[in-house]
Parts: C-alpha cells; structure tokens; sequence
C-alpha cells in the first residue's frame, strides 16, 4: 500500500488540492479496487467526506457509468476515478465539470504506473509547460502533421479550444487525466485528411504499425499488426466511431511509452490522433468509444508555423 499511496497523495494533494471537509468521490470498478482504497486513505488524512463506488466493469472506454454513478457525480466537490475504461469522454463527466465538480480519470491505471513515472512528475513543470503549447494552438486554423513513419495528416480546428490537460484540477469544473500531461482538441468535423502511421500505441498495444487512411473526417482504412482488434472494437461501437475525434500533443517529461494510453498519449515528444467521441470537449460526435493512437517524433505544423520537430517543442 505504501507504495500506491504516494501517487495517491500526489493526486489527492497536489493535483486535486483537495481541502478538510470536501466531498470527494472515488469511482473506480473491481481490477482497480485496491488503487482506489489508497486514494480513499489518502483524502481521509485530509479529513475530506470520502466515498467509495464500485461498479461493474463497462464496455469500452468512452461508455456511460450507471445512473447513480452519474448522480453521484454531479453532487461531489471531486471525483477521482481509476477504472479499467475511461469516464474521461462520457456526458456523466461532462455534467459533472458543469456543475462544478473536479474529475480526474485515471482509466488502466496500474500499481506500478502509481509508484513511478508520469504519475510523479512535478506537476507545477507541466503545468506551465502544458499551458504554453495550449498558447499556440488559440486562434489556429489547420493543423499539420507529418512523420518518417509514414504519417502526412491536415485537419482544421477553426473555432476549436484547447484543453490543457495540467494535473492540476484546484476550480471548480476543472477536468483531466492523471497522469497528465497533454494538450489536445477536437478537429472540425469532416476536415482530416491524408495517412496516419500510428507507431507508438494504439488499443492497448505497444510497438507494432497501424495505418490509417483518412478522407472527409473519418477513417476510411485500417491496416497493421493488430488492425482486426481495433476494426472489431470501432465496428462494436457503430458508423461514428470511425470519426477523428481528437488531436493531442504529449507534455509530460516522466511519462512512459509503457503500453497504457493513459501514460503514452501523456509523453513528451509525442503527438496523438483519436478516433470516436469527441462530444466531451469541444466537439460534436457522440460514438460511445474513444481510442487513442500514439504518434512517435512528430514533425507538428499550426498555420504552417513549427510547434514541434522530429519530437521536439518549439515554444
């Protein structure tokens, strides 16, 4: 436990902020139960209203809790949940942010991703460092992305905001990831275009190669190592979940490449494209699955300026 309890104190304390008398909701499901307790001891030594929810494991990520998993939320000052599948891109966290609650997911969170890497990083460094790559993406157009994998990739996000995916969650509706560390986006509809090379990780797999082809928005082909896990996983889910649904670029500079999207999408020198829903945060697709594809020395081009280069920020 000790071990677990010093990422849940980081999570509890610095990224949550959470103060004596808060209500605090833990959500988590039965492979993560033993996580969950640490974060519950961890806010009780801040003498915070604790409560603990155990619920069946979902579908995908990107699939509804039950309803009063939901109703819970809505009445919590802050919901941490670590999950087998994300609660990060559903409307029960969505109308808790709007009520004012502070989530953090953490789905696939494991004991080890606890204990080291991304999850211990120095939270106040990516905050800043998070909210100056999100400075350049305000007011931008098109994005451009290309890689020596193969990736060539143009998609608008006119109109769109960033999110700053800081770690560090004190106002009230304040949302993300832990570990955190990126800045991401919801592309306009309709507008990517070209290949993506996803050479990273994509459906809980490390290594390996999948291809992407993209026309109007949406991904029309997939090809690779393990295309047949991800096609079933999209077809599972309907037509939308084929949507290019997100661009992310990773600000984490302890974060891993381990395997977990949870951590990879998160690591420095990474960008990310994701397929499904992007209702959540900007965007207008409601698919019930999000799947992330990790994008490895990224050359990043916004309204043709670099913000990146073979990996490297520019900012």
């Amino acid at each position: 436990m000790s071990g677990l309890l010093k990422g849940a104190r980081t999570a509890v304390r610095t990224c949550m902020g959470v103060k004596q008398g808060e209500k605090v909701l833990v959500i988590t499901d039965p492979p993560k139960l033993k996580i969950a307790r640490a974060i519950i001891g961890a806010a009780r030594e801040l003498s915070a209203k604790t409560m603990l929810i155990c619920m069946p494991v979902g579908k995908r990520h990107g699939s509804e809790p039950p309803e009063i998993v939901a109703l819970a939320m809505l009445s919590s000052d802050v919901v941490i949940a670590p999950t087998t599948y994300s609660l990060t891109h559903t409307q029960a966290r969505l109308r808790a942010t709007k009520a004012g609650t502070r989530i953090a997911t953490m789905p696939m969170i494991t004991a080890g991703m606890m204990c080291r890497g991304g999850m211990l990083a120095d939270y106040n460094v990516v905050s800043r460092l998070t909210k100056k790559v999100a400075s350049r993406f305000e007011r931008t157009a098109e994005v451009e992305v290309k890689t020596s994998a193969g990736t060539e990739l143009t998609l608008s996000v006119a109109g769109r905001k960033p999110h700053a995916d800081t770690g560090i969650f004190h106002a009230p509706g304040d949302f993300g990831n832990l570990p955190a560390g990126e800045v991401f986006i919801a592309p306009v509809e309709g507008t990517a275009g070209g290949r993506v090379v996803v050479d990273g990780s994509m459906a809980d797999r490390k290594g390996g190669r999948i291809e992407i082809s993209v026309e109007k928005g949406v991904a029309v082909k997939i090809s690779g190592n393990y295309a047949q896990k991800l096609i079933r996983m999209l077809d599972e889910a309907g037509s939308k979940a084929r949507n290019i649904a997100e661009f992310g670029i990773g600000t984490n500079t302890k974060a891993r490449l381990i395997g977990n999207v949870l951590e990879d999408e998160k690591v420095l020198g990474t960008c990310h494209i994701a397929l499904g829903d992007n209702s959540a945060f900007g965007g207008r697709v409601r698919a019930g699955i999000h799947v992330d594809g990790i994008l490895l020395k990224p050359t990043v081009k916004l309204d043709g300026k670099i913000l990146m280069r073979d990996g490297r920020l520019k900012v």
